[in-house]
């Protein structure tokens, strides 16, 4: 019976993509059945960093050189204006596609789990937070979706109650790290003590720019007794 039923669920779906086909996101062909938003020809043209894999320099890291200490620092994607990944992520943020983020970060788990074995050194996942008031603007916090897509994959438990952003502030876009830490700076605080102290967390974000986020957030983790901080973003600039 359940053979029975996969097949007429694929048909039905079959049917319904021949009347109303799921484009593709970045190409706009339409998806085949085993396709989740982005069609294999482009999945395969977009630019991951390999960081995780030694295959190009962890410049991330040099971002929190002599800051903060941090473990490691992988982006899945490179970031390039009008590019590939920044249609992703303009989707993600801006065009309620929560989705986006969950497949991305199943996709990068799998490598993160294969390639180097990460869940074996990390403990939680926590996201990036959002202001309460912006949270409820956008009805969800991007980089908890990549969180999760990261979670599932990884088998690592993941919270959005570990890290709070006390402080609205204005956007970080066009400022300069100077001007960016300085936004962000006492910004943070923790939500539940317990699920931080003698852990190992892997701090997520969208976007890895100048770091001044993810220093800030990583100094609140240290400073709550967590044993150590990774970064994982979905993306960074060269």
């Amino acid at each position: 019976m359940k053979i029975i039923g996969k097949l007429v669920a694929d048909g039905f779906r079959d049917l319904l993509n021949l009347f109303y086909p799921n484009p593709c996101l970045l190409c706009r062909n339409t998806l085949q059945s085993q396709e989740q938003l982005v069609c294999t020809a482009c999945r395969l043209e977009l630019p991951e960093t390999g960081q995780h894999r030694g295959e190009a320099l962890v410049s991330g890291q040099l971002r929190f050189a002599g800051k903060v200490p941090v473990d490691f620092v992988y982006a899945y994607l490179y970031f390039n204006k009008k590019g590939k990944t920044q249609r992703l992520i303009h989707a993600l943020k801006y065009r309620t596609m929560k989705e986006v983020g969950s497949v991305l970060g199943r996709w990068y788990g799998y490598q993160l789990k294969t390639d180097i074995r990460l869940n074996d050194q990390v403990d939680l996942i926590v996201g990036v937070p959002l202001h309460p008031a912006k949270l409820r603007q956008r009805g969800y916090n991007q980089s908890d979706w990549f969180a999760q897509g990261l979670s599932e994959t990884l088998e690592i438990p993941w919270s959005d109650r570990a890290l709070v952003r006390n402080l609205y502030t204005i956007s970080q876009t066009g400022k300069d790290r100077i001007e960016r830490w300085h936004n962000v700076n006492n910004v943070f605080g923790i939500g539940d003590p317990d699920l931080v102290a003698n852990k190992r967390i892997l701090l997520v974000d969208d976007v890895l720019t100048t770091g001044a986020t993810l220093e800030a957030c990583t100094a609140t983790l240290l400073a709550a007794n967590s044993q150590s901080v990774g970064i994982v973003t979905l993306a960074a600039t060269r």
